[in-house]
């Protein structure tokens, strides 16, 4: 790999005018292995002024020029799989099939699902049968800051950075500065693929440092960001005053609603989903509702899954789960579960401290607890690790309720075999996505929430690309 601590600025590698370092630590064994560099304000505003010098050129290419660009990245992509897969392992502590499979695979699949939806945009057509010499234009908003998270590393850089390149916008990406080595890697590639220079810049960094520097420039047009609600309320904040649009995904406490009628994998599926990715997804199922006549079988039958469940090292195969990303999440995951516990909430199953066999890593016990309630912190706050909160529910209109009791709408969750039903609550509960039945979202579904899990905008398929598009109406055309 290239040197971990220069950046990508106008089509090169450069060394930064930042002179403080930080060791990307692998999760598994506490270990630092390359330094960054955080960026100065000096890199911020170069790496700005290249995307803003670069946009006038590109935002005029062809569909067809960043069409062929980007099918031309998604086979480096590809060929260097493996690469990113042990790259994203090591730095955020992705079990190594994990990685290969679901953590790269996300990446190739919004790649070529922003592919798909460009071909078939329509940046020039009519207003409509009644105003046909009236014609709405969509073009991209210009240069765009992209602030990308830890836990989904591809996933979340190219759902933002493929539908950008696509529209016709210049960026500047900071990947996260616990996970930027798979975002550098990806530069690498973005480098040998032959966009233009200037169209894609990487800056390392922190939130308060090169974060706040991207919110608050002037040239920045746009700011797109992945990661807590904490954050996404100070990014807005600090753009306020340049008046550039902000597309925010922030955090979830996903409700899953499961009925008596549920399949008999409903209560499995929803534990595995919860540990998945050692419960680092915003999307997770963290709370569990149970009709009241099923409760206690589902709680034992959780607690028999979060039992089985396999923790081990990052670089180790197998279908087990991996360490949380840092020492800082680890502490915050001890925290909450040492709350649960001192808060009333029966512990059916992990708990605090380390799985047997670690003294070292950043990992944590499968965690269930039952009996929890709307008053305890593990209900309502958003714990980033493996852990289950189970509770009961009597009747339809309790469960909405329920559902709704959060200050989070990214995703719920819904277990029925009452279509009818699955439809009703569907419309009731208030997230961005509803997924009924264990079925997840097809190719290109909008990804985004409500309330405090977002601010309306939406990523995947042709909604990624209108996120990065301003409508601008000309008549007389």
């Amino acid at each position: 790999m290239m040197d971990s601590t220069k950046f990508y600025i106008n089509g090169k590698w450069v060394t930064p005018a930042g002179t403080q370092h930080l060791e990307v630590i692998n999760p598994s064994d506490e270990k630092g292995f390359p330094q960054i560099t955080l960026g100065s304000q000096a890199d911020t505003d170069n790496a700005v002024s290249a995307a803003k010098m670069a946009f006038p050129a590109w935002s005029a290419s062809t569909k067809e020029q960043r069409i062929e660009l980007l099918e031309r990245l998604f086979e480096t992509y590809k060929a260097r799989a493996d690469e990113m897969a042990q790259t994203i392992s090591q730095e955020m502590g992705a079990p190594i099939d994990l990685a290969k499979t679901a953590q790269v695979g996300a990446g190739a699949a919004h790649l070529k699902n922003t592919i798909r939806a460009l071909k078939s945009f329509d940046f020039e057509h009519p207003l409509g049968d009644h105003a046909p010499d009236n014609i709405i234009v969509h073009e991209p908003v210009g240069v765009c800051a992209l602030i990308t998270p830890w836990n989904w590393p591809m996933n979340q850089v190219m759902l933002k950075v493929a539908p950008a390149l696509a529209a016709g916008c210049t960026v500047v990406l900071k990947p996260s500065e616990i996970s930027p080595l798979s975002a550098m890697l990806l530069a690498e590639m973005i480098d040998s693929t032959g966009f233009p220079e200037g169209v894609f810049n990487l800056v390392n960094g922190d939130g308060a440092g090169v974060g706040s520097q991207l919110s608050e420039h002037p040239d920045v047009d746009l700011v797109s960001f992945t990661g807590s609600t904490r954050a996404g309320k100070a990014i807005t904040i600090a753009a306020a005053d340049t008046m550039k649009r902000v597309g925010l995904e922030l955090g979830g406490k996903g409700a899953n609603i499961i009925f008596a009628d549920a399949d008999e994998k409903a209560v499995t599926r929803g534990v595995r989903h919860c540990f998945a990715n050692s419960g680092q997804s915003c999307n997770a199922p963290t709370r569990m509702l149970v009709e009241k006549s099923v409760y206690q079988q589902a709680v034992e039958t959780a607690t028999a899954i979060a039992n089985k469940t396999d923790v081990g090292l990052a670089s180790t195969e197998g279908r087990h789960i991996g360490p949380v990303v840092s020492e800082q999440q680890f502490l915050k995951v001890q925290g909450l579960i040492k709350q649960g516990i001192e808060g009333g909430a029966t512990l059916v199953a992990g708990g605090e401290g380390r799985p047997e066999g670690f003294e070292k890593g950043y990992f944590v016990k499968p965690t269930v607890f039952a009996d929890v309630t709307p008053e305890m912190t593990i209900w309502s706050e958003e714990i980033f690790g493996p852990v289950l909160a189970i509770t009961p529910f009597e009747t339809e209109e309790e469960a909405v309720e329920l559902a709704n009791d959060t200050l989070y709408g990214l995703t719920n969750y819904i277990q029925t075999s009452d279509k009818t039903r699955a439809h009703r609550l569907a419309k009731q509960v208030r997230s961005g996505m509803v997924e009924v039945n264990g079925k997840s979202g097809s190719a290109g579904f909008p990804f985004g929430g409500m309330k405090q899990s977002g601010n309306g905008s939406r990523e995947g398929g042709v909604w990624g690309l209108e996120e990065f598009l301003e409508v601008k109406s000309v008549t007389d055309w």
